[in-house]
């Protein structure tokens, strides 16, 4: 009794919460069977039970909360300081601290912590968290920069326009915290079926009381009643899903959201950084007076080395996958914006855009190749001559097509592309894809618009790696964020989160969720009928109590090892993948 009354005291408390709410759960079974049981001195079903509960209880609270404490350090992205100049010198200033008109330092790699517009010469910025555009912009002196954009070239000076809490990185973060909290929470799935089961319990109960007037026969029906298949069986199942899923790099942050990930029908994609790369990449090369593909590449990459441009980065990941090997450049001279001049072993190499090279070299009867939509031509020039062109460009990622058509035998029937980029951009990245729909050039705002539209259909899981794609995460019934490498704002909202920088892992996550949601629904049909079978045999008096209490413990052994059957659960598309020691390892050992 002592070790009853305190789970029962609790157990109530939570029913009240639950009852002002509006919610009648199975837990009002529970109650009132160890409330039974203690009244008519069957102590030892009313011990049973209380353990059985609270231990149901503990399991399912334990994997929400692992998995929300997985996610707190994601959120790195928000700058909390900025290098302002002030009186000859430069100090480190709280954002709250900076104020319209205030100088400030924006280093290489620094995220733009204000509004502000660039003071002097120019500004390269990656804004792809913020407008879904995968290439950095220039700004030239006087054009505004949107705080949250990342400075992709040298250092340069930002004058402020706005206070941090009126900025535009502020903004998108106000709207994630209105998006989740519009949410409405997810009931667990057993208390679908709550208030008939209690009804039928308390029906049978009350029935075999009043034609045997034996009240231990009530006590035996509402605890072989208990919904311990119900409480312990459906968390199992669904974090037996959770386990599974991480085995494949994917964080699902919780019951619900694998239940949600498994009930989607719509899916919204964003293109930068998830259908895409999200990086530069060679598409082609293009070269004069004879020269070799792979020694221009090796010239030009051996010149950019010399600057943290992205597009130059590229062209060095792109000589170094051909195994080409790259000398130091000397006498390197940057003209931010434009391009790279040197020397490389004794060669005059220039590297840039086609204008900025063929103004120093001889190249008056050569032309440039055409660029499609989305792509970017980069010249070299080789001892005054234009030597060739390189078409950069952010290509579809790989095994795109079969995730998405994965996913369409999985059940989701409708699947469009948002994004922030053009519309002829998007256009021919996805071309061959079969969606369903094109959303191009839209603003943070707008696709939460979009998705709130969407889910008058049905379910609507997004899939983004940006702060842009931040407010939409959080507005759709199940969020998934590129983890990897995307915005630590997008997976603080998102309620999925790919660990490996992959979006075709999205389709062993739903693969794994709808099949965890199945074996959990398994388990409690099987759960509620041998409940019911158990129950009419103690009305008829055939089982005492304390026997009903060890049946229902055999019962829930039974479905609690049905539902770890969701550990074993192997998804048709890839084969398993494990982390380890933040290498993603397939089974052969391939690291990727």
């Amino acid at each position: 009794m002592i070790g009853v009354i305190p789970i029962l005291a609790a157990l109530l408390v939570e029913i009240l919460r639950s009852l002002a709410r509006g919610e009648v759960g199975l837990d009002i079974v529970a109650a009132l069977s160890m409330t039974a049981a203690l009244v008519f001195g069957e102590t030892l079903a009313a011990a049973v039970v209380a353990v059985m509960y609270s231990g149901g209880t503990f399991l399912e609270s334990f994997a929400e909360g692992r998995a929300r404490r997985e996610m707190r350090d994601l959120l790195s992205r928000v700058p909390r300081t900025a290098t302002r100049h002030r009186d000859g010198r430069l100090e480190d200033v709280p954002l709250d601290e900076i104020a319209p008109g205030d100088r400030l330092l924006i280093r290489q790699g620094d995220i733009v912590p204000v509004d502000g517009t660039v003071e002097f010469l120019s500004a390269f910025l990656d804004t792809s968290a913020l407008t879904g555009e995968s290439l950095p912009i220039k700004l030239t002196a006087g054009a505004e920069a949107m705080s949250g954009s990342t400075n992709a070239g040298d250092a340069f000076n930002l004058v402020a326009t706005r206070e941090a809490h009126d900025s535009t990185y502020a903004g998108i973060v106000r709207l994630v915290e209105q998006a989740q909290s519009s949410k409405a929470p997810m009931s667990r799935l057993a208390d679908r079926w709550s208030l008939g089961f209690l009804l039928v319990t308390v029906g049978i109960a009350f029935a075999a009381w009043w034609f045997t007037n034996d009240p231990i026969r009530a006590v035996a029906v509402l605890v072989v009643a208990t919904p311990c298949p119900l409480i312990l069986a459906v968390p199992v199942a669904l974090v037996a899903g959770l386990s599974r899923a991480a085995h494949f790099g994917v964080l699902i942050k919780g019951a619900g959201p694998l239940e949600a990930m498994a009930r989607a029908r719509t899916l919204i994609l964003d293109k930068t950084g998830t259908l895409t790369d999200g990086r530069p990449q060679i598409v082609s090369i293009d070269t004069h007076d004879g020269i070799e593909t792979d020694e221009l590449l090796r010239l030009a990459a051996a010149l950019d080395q010399a600057t943290k441009h992205p597009v130059a980065q590229a062209i060095v990941a792109g000589a170094q996958e051909r195994g080409l090997t790259l000398p130091v450049p000397q006498e390197v001279r940057e003209t931010p914006g434009e391009g790279l001049t040197g020397i490389v072993e004794g060669r005059r190499v220039i590297v840039g855009g086609h204008g900025f090279v063929v103004g120093q070299v001889d190249a008056a009867a050569v032309d440039h190749p055409a660029l499609s939509a989305g792509s970017v031509l980069v010249a070299v020039g080789i001892d005054g001559k234009l030597a060739g062109h390189m078409v950069m460009a952010d290509p579809l990622r790989d095994g795109t097509h079969d995730m998405l058509s994965g996913l369409r035998r999985q059940g989701v029937d409708r699947i469009l592309l948002a994004t922030g980029d053009r519309h002829e951009v998007a256009e021919r990245v996805t071309a061959g894809l079969g969606l369903d729909g094109i959303r191009a050039g839209l603003t943070p705002d707008q696709k939460v618009l979009l998705v709130l539209s969407e889910r008058k259909r049905g379910p609507v899981m997004m899939v983004g790696d940006g702060v842009n794609d931040a407010p939409a995460l959080a507005a759709a019934d199940i969020g998934v964020a590129m983890g990897a490498r995307g915005a630590a704002a997008s997976a603080e909202a998102a309620d999925v989160v790919l660990l490996v920088d992959r979006v075709d892992r999205l389709g062993p996550g739903v693969e794994i969720a709808r099949g965890a949601r199945r074996i959990a629904l398994e388990s409690v049909v099987a759960g509620i009928g041998l409940s019911v079978m158990g129950m009419i045999a103690a009305a008829f008096g055939y089982l005492t109590p304390v026997q009903g209490a060890l049946i229902q413990e055999a019962i829930d052994i039974a479905v609690i090892l049905n539902a770890l059957r969701a550990l074993r659960i192997q998804p048709a598309e890839t084969g398993p993948m494990h982390l380890t020691d933040g290498a993603l390892v397939t089974r052969k050992g391939i690291k990727t």
